[in-house]
């Protein structure tokens, strides 16, 4: 891998690290948060690829459960954030049009995985109480990548 692009990589791993930690809403049912990084690791997916989606998914977002003193949630948080990136990339980059719905599906997946380790860790109840929080982070996540997404592609003269 180039040199610009381990810095570009890092870079999104580092702003999504940062921006889950600066903005989150904790919820102690599920002794979790929600918050904002998922904006960034659906938007390092859509405008970079799968595998720039998949590393700042996952080690920015687990990153961030760590230093937050969610330790218990990070191998969880590695594979669900990674693959939220990795699915968005890949959509974006392999579907004619597939922008919306990698973000989309991206998000879907992350909702999904936190549902199920939910009741791994708490509970089919807790899980289902912490799902509201997951769907708006996830929402609210997607809306927000979509909304910038174009705008950054022409800016870094990504094409359309």
């Amino acid at each position: 891998m180039e040199s610009r692009k381990m810095i570009r990589t890092a870079v999104l791993a580092a702003l999504v690290a940062v921006a889950t930690m600066v903005v989150n809403v904790p919820l102690p049912a599920v002794k979790g948060f929600i918050n904002v990084g998922d904006t960034i690791v659906l938007l390092a997916g859509l405008l970079f690829g799968p595998a720039v989606g998949a590393f700042s998914g996952a080690v920015g977002s687990s990153l961030a459960d760590l230093l937050l003193g969610y330790a218990h949630w990070a191998p969880w948080t590695f594979v669900i954030k990674g693959l939220e990136g990795f699915l968005a990339g890949w959509f974006a980059f392999r579907v004619r049009k597939g922008i919306p719905l990698g973000a989309a599906l991206g998000g879907a997946f992350m909702v999904l995985g936190y549902f199920l380790v939910g009741i791994l860790f708490y509970g089919f109840g807790a899980a289902v109480a912490s799902i509201t929080g997951d769907l708006v982070q996830g929402g609210v996540s997607v809306v927000l990548s979509l909304l910038l997404v174009y705008p950054l592609r022409r800016y870094l003269d990504l094409g359309e």
